[in-house]
């Protein structure tokens, strides 16, 4: 009998595994992947998903891996541009870095391994089971092995948005929008660019970031409508949209650039939240709660969320009080503290901007110190109600002495 059972062990499942262990707790993860193994993904993590890694004794073991740091970003929507960097955290990281998945993923199982969790990988589950109407445990099987069944007091789902937890526990969707764009990324060498997350005319994007041996992610992204066509040549459809943006880029992309692995296409699932907990169980990462992968919160909201939800699993586990209150309590703290995030993501990942995101990042790009403002708030460490309140944003447009018919200071969510 476990404390806990984890399905899924990557970004959000070994996290919370590995913190329910080191608090004394018997854990279980599977995975039907093994390790190290590759996934979708953005790479991406925000100086605030790297202070959980350092919390966690982790950041020193990603750093080491060779990914190098970035400590500048080029951020452009159209032709409003804010060059910059968010000011080092309150516990000193200066840099972002942006992990492949193969090694990120694998210091995390092991972590969690090493924490005192028991991991299974290979791991399909086939089912849940049930004591009334509660969750008490998985079966499942390793290859073609015979059925396991294990038991536990509660069973998280970490196992991304198409959850089988969620399935068989019919977790409702009380709020979500549809995907707006399709991704196309690969890996290239001869790619020295830096950091760059370039938004075009023509509701088209391409990012670019150092990742591990020496290699730069490369994607790019348009409206899902325009898929079938983009997929019947992506290197020249990668090619023209980053020409279309930047023709210096497009240039060294062409005379330098060497795309070394297949692309990874992505229809990205909608955005959405779903019901993350009821008898027995709990959902964490893109099973309970998923955003358009273009502001690159994925990894980062996967720690934050692992840790809450590991704080609260805690308190029941302890004693303290019952799962009939921690569980609902991590539900709405995770919705409330991602509330301004899920909101602007869903409006910027449509590759136009409302008159108000307009307003903003463009006075925003005016102002050397609301450009540090931005990136703390894309990085988390500068609270959203400040870098949009009413007064802070009428300071700024009188700095920047912005024309007084574009100042927006209240979203209402008007598209343009």
């Amino acid at each position: 009998m476990y404390d806990v059972i984890v399905v899924g062990t990557r970004v959000a499942g070994s996290p919370l595994a590995m913190l329910l262990a080191r608090q004394g707790h018997r854990v279980l993860a599977v995975d039907r992947a093994s390790f190290p193994s590759d996934t979708p993904s953005t790479h991406y993590i925000h100086q605030a998903g790297l202070g959980f890694l350092k919390s966690w004794g982790l950041l020193d073991t990603v750093v080491a891996t060779g990914c190098p740091p970035i400590r500048h970003l080029n951020f452009t929507y159209t032709d409003i541009e804010i060059p910059g960097m968010a000011d080092p955290s309150a516990d000193g990281i200066d840099a972002v870095y942006c992990p492949r998945r193969t090694v990120l993923d694998k210091i995390l199982v092991d972590a969690a391994g090493e924490s005192g969790a028991e991991v299974i990988e290979g791991f399909t589950v086939t089912g849940l089971l049930r004591d009334g109407d509660r969750v008490a445990g998985i079966r499942g099987r390793v290859g073609e092995g015979p059925e396991q069944e294990f038991r536990a007091k509660l069973v998280v789902g970490a196992d991304g948005s198409n959850s089988l937890v969620a399935k068989e526990v019919g977790a409702a969707t009380y709020e979500g929008s549809p995907a707006a764009c399709f991704v196309y990324y690969s890996y290239y060498e001869g790619v020295d660019w830096g950091m760059h997350h370039r938004t075009g005319f023509g509701e088209q994007q391409f990012a670019s970031w150092p990742t591990n041996d020496g290699l730069a992610l490369v994607a790019v992204m348009r409206k899902r409508d325009r898929f079938r066509d983009f997929r019947t040549d992506p290197d020249a459809g990668v090619q023209e949209i980053v020409e279309q943006i930047d023709p210096e880029i497009g240039a060294r992309l062409r005379e330098t650039g060497k795309r070394v692995e297949p692309f990874r296409p992505m229809l990205y699932p909608d955005n959405y939240r779903r019901q993350s907990f009821g008898p027995g169980w709990a959902l964490v990462g893109d099973a309970g709660y998923h955003k358009d992968p273009f502001t690159g919160w994925g990894i980062t909201d996967a720690f934050k969320y692992g840790q809450l939800l590991a704080d609260l699993v805690h308190e029941s586990l302890s004693g303290a009080r019952p799962f009939e209150e921690t569980l609902p309590e991590y539900q709405r703290e995770r919705d409330a503290q991602s509330a301004s995030t899920y909101e602007l993501t869903q409006s910027i990942s449509e590759l136009t901007l409302t008159p108000y995101y307009d307003s903003v990042f463009r006075a925003a790009s005016r102002s050397e110190h609301y450009s540090k403002k931005f990136f703390g708030l894309i990085a988390g460490l500068y609270p959203p109600d400040k870098f949009f309140g009413e007064a802070e944003l009428t300071a700024l447009y009188e700095e920047v002495d912005f024309p007084v018919a574009d100042r927006h200071v209240v979203n209402t969510g008007v598209s343009a």
